[in-house]
């Protein structure tokens, strides 16, 4: 399966890196809007401005689309959707079915097929809360990120004016998740279950006030939270703030029996070092299974919730049910 990573940050750097790990997916080639001469790639991969990609069209069976989810992929993906089988990452959780409205229109459109918002959360986390809700559905479900950097968040941070670089940290509230863990059922508002810590390298004269005050204002990332915006350097953004880590925690508590008398917890949980390079594991196993699903005929945009979990695997399903079964 040939696979183009389009957009190099942190996440295609991590496609790249996953894409060594696959043994039936191969990189054809990283897409950038930057001067290809100027990006250095970490495995070696050969580097192309985005306005070649149509030129390689015949030997790419999936797009990988590595940008943002503020600005980038409302875009990117309905446009590449037209032409391209493509998988993104979108994470503005509000924003899905209004996201997936418009890359199922161009996938239909193109004959293609469109898998979004994969990841972990949307993604993984997503499938846990879908199985666990089937099982018990009697229950309740809540999901705690963190402590770690969220990569959209941080993104969203460093479009605002005057912003040069900033590092977005979820935290969750440790009396709601130890609460929850001791099956007392607690209804939490948004603001009850995490906060927010925001690092924030300032343009030399931007307004502080103003930036911190959009920060904070920001709907569906932070509006909805108590968020502390901290002003440091450029030096202390590096020394202390370099590495991606996340993690999280899905949970659900249900009850079954007669009367509802017996009591369950199911709860599944992440602790990444690298968020990106997580991420990009599952956008790439994802990507195989856009491969399968366009090899069978099938058009149109998919989520998590569509895909058929051999289709993630390069095993074949007599040698999933024989080991993994």
């Amino acid at each position: 399966m040939k696979i183009a990573i389009y957009g190099y940050g942190n996440l295609g750097r991590g496609v790249e890196c996953a894409l060594r790990q696959a043994p039936d997916m191969e990189c054809v080639g990283v897409f950038t809007r930057r001067p290809p001469a100027s990006v250095q790639t970490v495995l070696g991969a050969p580097v192309y401005h985005v306005d070649e990609l149509s030129a390689h069209k015949e030997n790419i069976d999936v797009v990988i689309i590595c940008g943002g989810s503020a600005t980038d992929l409302p875009v990117m993906t309905p446009a590449l959707a037209k032409e391209y089988n493509v998988v993104d990452g979108f994470d503005t959780h509000a924003a899905i079915p209004a996201h997936f409205a418009a890359v199922d229109a161009a996938a239909k459109e193109g004959g293609t097929v469109a898998l979004i918002s994969g990841g972990w959360d949307p993604g993984l986390f997503s499938l846990n809360r879908l199985y666990a809700s089937a099982v018990l559905p009697e229950g309740k479900d809540y999901t705690f990120w963190g402590r770690g950097v969220s990569q959209g968040h941080s993104d969203a941070i460093r479009r605002i004016d005057g912003v040069a670089d900033a590092r977005q940290y979820t935290v969750p509230i440790d009396g709601a998740l130890q609460a929850v863990r001791e099956g007392t059922n607690p209804d939490l508002t948004t603001r009850q279950k995490h906060l927010r810590e925001c690092y924030v390298v300032a343009k030399e004269g931007a307004d502080l006030a103003r930036i911190e005050r959009e920060i904070k204002e920001m709907p569906n990332y932070f509006a909805d939270y108590d968020t502390t915006v901290t002003f440091i350097t450029a030096e202390e953004l590096a020394a202390n703030h370099s590495g991606i880590p996340h993690g999280g925690f899905v949970i659900r508590t249900g009850v079954t029996g007669k009367e509802g008398e017996h009591k369950h917890a199911i709860e599944y949980s992440l602790k990444l070092d690298s968020n990106p390079e997580f991420t990009a594991s599952v956008l790439v196993a994802y990507a195989r299974a856009v491969c399968k699903a366009a090899s069978r005929g099938e058009c149109g945009c998919k989520t998590v919730f569509d895909v058929a979990p051999a289709d993630l695997s390069p095993l074949s399903a007599e040698e999933l049910r024989k080991t993994m079964l």
